[in-house]
């Protein structure tokens, strides 16, 4: 069954509020998981970039409009009581190691290491070494850099899967290259899951489930036009609501792979076969 992620990510703009109705979105959908991102902002970017002018809602400041999206350590603690009480699994991508130490505390399941982070070495042994299943997402990567990363993985024996993705926001659908996810499969010998940022659209998800897909991510928002550079290339609710209502037909009709014969055609194979008797 393929693992569906609504990926809140920064969406919520720091708000409780919005996360738990994003969340509130996600159960309904059905989805198994919900996600968010953690950094230390100033691990992450320079001073020089920091300290840029930028308008947003917490300031005029590149370094205001970065700590105003990230949450409290505090905030999580709300996230995750609010997701058990909703039944549904909740993780981080973390970007830096001292995020990664810091959310371990909240026992989840799951581990993702975003596209941006694929070749920070000391990340990914960092990330291994707990042994959770990760999702490695493995956009504007060579293939180079995603068999270093595999090699860390199988080392430390954690389990994982690829994700195919591209890391442009929002993505042009005809680069979307769905393929890839068979080539990965065929390099690999593991698991591939799509993680998408194109507009609107959830037919890309629809097409890798048929390719072997074995997770979807895509990002979520209450509104597109709403402050954010996720927000443009997520799905609104209705979107999500049908995404993951036909990915769950499209593994119906994909079926197993095994020829049988249905109860459905017992009368018709009685019936049209009978002359042969």
């Amino acid at each position: 069954m393929v693992f569906i992620t609504a990926e809140i990510g920064i969406n919520h703009n720091g708000s409780i509020k919005i996360a738990k109705q994003l969340i509130d979105i996600a159960v309904e959908a059905g989805c198994d998981a919900v996600k968010f991102q953690a950094r230390t902002v100033e691990k992450i970017y320079s001073k020089k970039m920091l300290d840029l002018k930028r308008e947003s809602p917490w300031g005029t400041t590149t370094r205001e409009q970065k700590h105003g999206l990230e949450f409290s350590e505090k905030d999580y603690k709300i996230i995750d009581k609010y997701c058990k009480n909703k039944k549904i699994d909740w993780f981080l991508s973390c970007w830096d190691i001292d995020s990664q130490i810091r959310m371990r505390k909240f026992k989840t399941k799951y581990n993702k290491i975003a596209s941006a982070m694929l070749t920070h070495t000391k990340l990914l042994h960092k990330i291994a070494e707990e042994k959770k299943h990760t999702f490695i997402s493995t956009g504007m990567s060579t293939m180079k850099d995603i068999t270093k990363a595999v090699k860390i993985f199988r080392s430390y024996k954690c389990p994982f899967e690829l994700m195919h993705s591209h890391s442009a926001y929002p993505m042009e659908l005809n680069e979307a290259n769905v393929r890839v996810i068979q080539t990965l499969q065929k390099k690999f010998k593991c698991n591939v899951g799509y993680s998408g940022h194109e507009t609107g659209s959830y037919l890309i998800p629809i097409i890798a489930t048929t390719l072997g897909a074995s997770s979807i991510e895509r990002h979520i928002t209450l509104s597109r036009a709403m402050y954010g550079s996720d927000q443009s290339a997520s799905l609104e609710k209705t979107g999500l609501i049908r995404m993951v209502r036909d990915i769950r037909l499209v593994e119906s009709i994909l079926g197993n792979g095994k020829k049988k014969i249905w109860d459905s055609e017992l009368p018709a194979q009685k019936k049209l076969r009978e002359i042969f008797v």
